[in-house]
């Protein structure tokens, strides 16, 4: 990468988040990147209080109400524990990616907002969490926090899980390709990955139930479908193949959004890797709502891939999701 990657990493001290953690070790991260943990505690509190600072404290003091008093040591507690928890999460940042710049941010806000609001200030390159909706206390990320960053975020995204493989089995990953500029942006991310040598790759595209039992994919007037199909799992391979990773070409019918996730489970796979937007071709293949379908029903890890920078040209050479 000819930058240094960027990752802003959303922490609240509950297991999932742990487990967002652990797997960075499995995400062919590089040995050099800048990264932020936010830890934002989830509570409603006048402007003034949303600072980390000791004169929040002042100012909320001055007001004199008891109740006012009472919301503020409230507040004060749950900032406290969400710092505590950035500290702690950096820390373990430090001991996995010794070279890495860590900083933390703690607020109170709407932790998905927090989240999204944050990345569009920093911008960086992939958004991490965990992929429950609980936390210590039902304070923090509450709700669909990881839906509506997937939705909003104008940057990758990574939906994290504990891996399923407990042993010490080559990492896996699949990557979901349909022809689209998505899809293809989410092939060259993971070629763009440090994966170890033993990592393997497995392209999966998907043919939809309903066209392809109405055509024989076989068919003459079908040659032109299949030599596209051919190009985008040929050209997906060769891109993959060049970083080192051994690579599977999958082609299967059904729907997309339960295909990618049964095939994911089959291999055992780490992370699913998919573009965030799908063009449809001839209304066979993966389709714009598949990404967050996936995201939020896989076993595994997934990252839903967008242009590092919005406004860049998409790269040559095709696939998507």
């Amino acid at each position: 990468m000819d930058k240094k990657m960027k990752l802003l990493i959303a922490y609240d001290g509950s297991s999932s988040a742990d487990a967002a953690l652990d797997g960075l070790l499995r995400a062919g991260l590089p040995a050099e990147a800048g990264a932020i943990v936010i830890s934002v505690a989830d509570i409603f509190m006048p402007h003034v209080a949303a600072s980390e600072g000791d004169d929040a404290k002042a100012a909320m003091l001055s007001y004199g109400s008891s109740a006012v008093r009472r919301r503020l040591e409230q507040v004060s507690h749950a900032l406290e524990e969400a710092r505590q928890w950035a500290t702690n999460a950096s820390e373990r940042l430090h001991t996995q990616f010794p070279a890495w710049d860590v900083q933390t941010k703690v607020c109170g806000h709407s932790p998905a907002w927090a989240i999204v609001q944050k990345a569009d200030e920093w911008r960086p390159g992939l958004i991490v969490l965990g992929s429950h909706n609980r936390s210590a206390f039902g304070r923090l990320f509450l709700g669909s926090v990881s839906q509506t960053v997937l939705t909003e975020a104008h940057c990758s995204v990574r939906v994290a899980r504990g891996r399923v493989a407990k042993d010490r089995s080559p990492l896996q990953i699949l990557i979901g390709v349909d022809g689209s500029p998505g899809a293809q942006i989410a092939v060259v991310e993971a070629a763009e990955r440090a994966w170890p040598p033993d990592a393997k790759a497995h392209i999966v595209a998907v043919l939809d139930r309903a066209m392809s039992t109405a055509l024989d994919w076989t068919e003459e007037g079908f040659k032109d479908e299949r030599a596209w199909l051919e190009r985008i799992l040929a050209t997906s391979t060769e891109k993959l193949q060049v970083c080192g990773l051994s690579v599977s070409e999958i082609v299967k019918k059904g729907d997309a959004k339960e295909v990618l996730v049964e095939e994911a489970e089959r291999l055992r796979a780490d992370c699913i890797f998919l573009g965030a937007r799908g063009l449809r071709r001839l209304e066979r293949f993966l389709l714009g709502s598949v990404s967050t379908a996936v995201a939020t029903r896989a076993h595994c890890s997934a990252e839903i891939v967008r242009p590092r920078d919005p406004k860049e040209a998409t790269p040559s050479g095709g696939t998507g999701t």
